[in-house]
This record gives C-alpha cells, structure tokens and sequence, in this order.
C-alpha cells in the first residue's frame, strides 16, 4: 500500500510532499484514540526482552525517530501513533528563521538517500514550546533538537542554547546539542574541544537549573576522524553528558550522482557505514561507558542489529522512514527478535557492542567415536 503511496507523494517536489505528510500526522494526532489504537497494533507482539533503559529512561523497543522530521513538534502525536519507541523533535533555534532558499531538498532514490540544506527551518523555541505544552498524550520519550540561528556569530552560539533550554528543556524528556549539521555556516566548529567544552557545560549548567537530572546528549558528525570522536567522547564524559547521537547527515558524496554536486547534507543507504564506524569509534574511546544514539541509513532490522552491536543502545531513523513507510517500526519490531536468537541474546541490551566483545569458546565438538574402556 505505501509503495503505491509513495510513488504518488514521489512524483512531488520534495518539500510540497513532506508538507503533506506533516499534514496528515497533525490531523491524525486530532484523533487520540484512534492514535492509541494505531500505537498499541504497531506494537503488538512487542515484548520486555525488546526494551532498553537509556540514560533513565525506557524504550519498548530501539527504534526511534530522528529530528528533522517535525521541526515545530506540529505532529508528535501522530508520529508516535506508528510505534516509535521515542520521538525527537527539532531542530529548534530560538528564534524563527525561514532556512536556505528553495529548491534545499532533494531525492536520490537510486541510493535511498537525501540531501537536504535546509537550514534549521522551524518557527522558533516558542511556538514548539506551545505545541508542547498542549499535548496530553505521553507514551514514549520525547526528545527536544536544539541549535542555534544563523544569523547569531559563533562566539554568541551559546546564547541561542542555552535560551532553547529555558524554553524547550522542562516540556521535552531529553535534550539534544545539535552542534553538527552541514546547512548552518560555521556550527561544526563547535565540535572542536575548547569550544565544545564551554558550549557544553553552559548547557549543562543552565540545564541542572531549570530542569534539574534531565539527560543531555551531543550529536556529532560523520565526517569526524578517528581523533576527533576520540575527542568528543572524552569532552562529552567530563562535561557529564548523558550520551552521543551519532550521528548526523554528512558532506561526502560516495557515489555519482546528477544531484551529488548539490550542497547539503546526505542522508540514507549511503551513511549506514560512516555512522557505524563512529558509534564503533566512540563506543571503544569510551569502553562503553558513554551511551550512544545511533542514527544513519536505519531501513530494516538488519541495521538496527548492525548498530546495536556496533556500540549504539538506541536507534533512530529519519530517511529509511520516509523510503519504508508507516509499517517500518512494525517490521522492524518483528523481526529484530528472530535476528537477537539466532545469534544467541536474550535481549536487546546484550546485543549492545556486542562486536567489542570476543566470542564465548566453543565447545569441543563430538567425534562420534565411542571411548574405550
């Protein structure tokens, strides 16, 4: 069914058809319990050994949804109607900002993949934050992207922040530091130490005062080298971080494509093993100690189970979703079970960085020949 819809909404321009479907979820979200209905049947079938505790928190199962979706929280409630395990929203900046010109969104179908230069488009912290407050339905985390506007200089940036945490932090059940998109001039310089620290633990300082134990994560880049990750993650640990998400879209065009010269960032098929090498990277820097997010070119089981093991505890998809549809959580769901058996988990949490670990010794195997006596 959503192939034939798909095909439809494709034969749109990229921005016209994703207004359409925020449309559509904002409706649905008009409509409680038919919301609570969709949920509860998504979710069928889902159980204890799928669910992870992050940072406090609980997640029936490892399969989020990114920011960059429902930029304003307009249609939380419908997306979480799908089943997501947690919905974040964002990115969000202080005040409005209408983004980078028309034609910034752009489909390579080819590649399941998306480049977008968006720019932070959103309606500024106060109108999510009146979204926010009008919501009665809570079943699952819900996460608050912030950033900073573009016109505000870098040496300002945590200003933005830390307003974005006076208005967005008390009404969301974590917080995100985007300090990692491509589309806003200069941000990930914000990912270098000396300013990633202060950025950090003003965050963090403002964040114990107005929303005293709430977790607080990084999201970084691709593109970071080896180094850098190693970088970040020991930022992260001594500013108290909660965790990483990693990661974000990324510059690189791996491919070639009459669309790859377009500027952006791409997301998709095409960064499932650049956002696995980070997580693998962070999750060894830290041992283990610092939670991770996982999030890039997520469309099936298969790639969630790939980032659980890489080091990842949750994940979260934004692109496979729009490729797969309203049914992804569900499939995902029913079938990441039968992957965890087959490699012998009980459960999702012994899957996570699994490939850090050497592989239990086998056991002598049976000859067949019977001992003499």
């Amino acid at each position: 069914m959503y192939r034939l819809l798909r095909a439809l909404l494709f034969m749109l321009a990229p921005e016209r058809a994703h207004r359409l479907g925020m449309l559509g979820l904002r409706l649905l979200g008009l409509w409680p319990a038919l919301c609570r209905w969709l949920r509860a049947r998504a979710l069928r079938g889902t159980t204890a050994e799928l669910s992870v505790e992050l940072a406090g928190l609980r997640f029936e199962h490892p399969l989020a949804l990114a920011a960059g979706l429902d930029k304003d929280a307009e249609a939380v409630d419908g997306l979480f109607s799908l089943g997501f395990s947690a919905v974040e929203i964002g990115t969000v900046t202080p005040r409005p900002q209408p983004g980078n010109p028309a034609p910034r969104l752009f489909r390579l179908p080819e590649h399941r993949a998306l480049i977008n230069r968006m720019g932070f488009n959103n309606h500024g912290a106060t109108v999510a934050a009146e979204h926010l407050r009008s919501r009665e339905w809570h079943p699952a985390p819900l996460g608050v992207n912030l950033g900073k506007n573009k016109e505000t200089p870098l040496e300002r940036a945590v200003d933005d922040y830390v307003a974005c945490v006076d208005a967005l932090a008390p009404l969301g059940d974590y917080v995100v530091v985007n300090a990692s998109s491509p589309n806003t001039p200069g941000l990930r310089k914000l990912q270098e130490p000396e300013q990633l620290t202060a950025l950090l633990r003003a965050v963090k300082e403002r964040l114990e005062r107005v929303a005293p134990g709430k977790p607080l994560f990084l999201k970084i880049a691709p593109d970071l080298t080896p180094e850098a990750v190693d970088e970040v993650v020991d930022v992260a640990r001594a500013c108290g971080l909660s965790g990483l998400i990693a990661t974000n879209t990324t510059v690189a065009r791996p491919f070639e494509h009459p669309l790859a010269q377009e500027a952006g960032g791409l997301s998709g098929a095409p960064v499932r093993e650049p956002a696995n090498a980070v997580i693998r990277r962070a999750w060894q820097r830290s041992a283990g100690a610092l939670p991770i997010i996982g999030v890039g070119g997520v469309f099936t089981a298969q790639d969630v189970y790939e980032k659980l093991r890489a080091g990842a505890s949750v994940v979260q998809a934004y692109t496979g979703f729009i490729y797969e549809g309203p049914g992804m959580v569900r499939r995902v769901v029913q079938e990441l079970g039968a992957l965890l058996a087959r490699d012998g988990f009980r459960s999702v949490r012994e899957a996570v960085g699994a490939d850090h670990r050497a592989p239990p010794p086998r056991a002598p195997a049976e000859t067949g020949t019977p001992a003499r006596a």
